[in-house]
């Protein structure tokens, strides 16, 4: 495809405030490149949205967006099912969006360049409808459970910052660790209630920054990869952490997997997080929605 005039999002918090360096960067290299950039960035998630909106209705060749998973999330609910193409300057701490599509995610120039010089990819998006009216849109992966339990938990803190906080409220849930009721139903066949600690629906391989939760999972199948984990041992839980950035998790007893087009899931008291974003509680139904985004990517 022709990119001669692009809108760059910037999320500026991204990456502990690396992302407005990784703009300017890419920036400099389109124009270097002969394309033609608008930038923009919202003061907050509301008014960035509002803003890419208006510059849909004004036209381009693609949108560029720079930073993580979270601000990626947001640009997907405008772009789903459109023909305007995604393009992605990595600068958030997960980039799990960026790691499925070969971007470079520590070269803002060499990401650029596949702007100008990628090929347009259409990939599958879930989707996730909620019992409260909630629809959002996701390209990584659905958790529920355990993953989203920390989540909160992380959310209700205020110190420490980073990295360090999403450790302590593991550390946290860990402590409190306990199987949950799961209903779940594939493909509307029959309800199946299983206790679980928790259950993850990709449709791309990670989340979290490379965790390989569902590592078979394909965003050209039009399917969705479940992986659901039941272990009420701690110790057990520990041990299969570090197994889960080779994806060989899923050959361990307490591992299931599954393949659907669309699936209900419930549980009690457990909220759905996607692409590392709150989404809404459970019950939802979440789909895969074949070639619902066009992507840039490597040629």
């Amino acid at each position: 495809m022709t990119t001669a005039r692009v809108t760059v999002l910037t999320n500026p918090a991204s990456g502990h405030g690396s992302a407005p360096h990784a703009a300017e960067r890419a920036i400099t290299q389109l124009n270097r490149r002969g394309v033609d950039v608008v930038a923009i960035a919202g003061r907050d998630s509301a008014h960035a949205r509002q803003l890419v909106e208006g510059a849909l209705e004004r036209g381009m060749d693609a949108l560029v967006v720079v930073g993580g998973d979270g601000i990626i999330s947001l640009a997907l609910q405008v772009l789903a099912q459109t023909d305007i193409p995604l393009g992605l300057i990595p600068a958030g701490t997960g980039n799990d969006h960026a790691r499925e599509f070969g971007i470079p995610t520590k070269n803002p120039e060499a990401a650029a360049d596949v702007i100008v010089d990628g090929v347009v990819d259409d990939v599958d998006l879930g989707r996730i409808s909620g019992a409260d009216g909630t629809v959002r849109w996701f390209g990584t992966v659905m958790a529920a459970g355990f993953d989203s339990l920390v989540t909160d938990r992380t959310n209700r803190m205020t110190w420490p910052h980073g990295r360090m906080r999403y450790n302590l409220a593991m550390v946290a849930e860990i402590s409190k660790l306990r199987l949950l009721p799961f209903r779940l139903s594939f493909d509307g066949g029959p309800d199946i209630e299983t206790p679980l600690t928790l259950a993850a629906f990709g449709n791309t391989k990670s989340y979290g920054g490379g965790m390989k939760i569902c590592p078979d999972a394909d965003p050209r199948d039009g399917l969705l990869d479940a992986t659901m984990v039941a272990s009420a041992s701690r110790t057990r839980l520990i041990r299969l952490f570090p197994t889960v950035f080779k994806g060989t998790h899923v050959d361990l007893d307490e591992v299931s997997t599954r393949r659907a087009r669309t699936i209900s899931v419930d549980s009690p008291g457990i909220n759905a997080y996607a692409d590392g974003e709150f989404v809404c509680p459970l019950p939802v139904e979440v789909s895969a929605v074949p070639k619902a985004l066009k992507i840039l990517r490597k040629a």
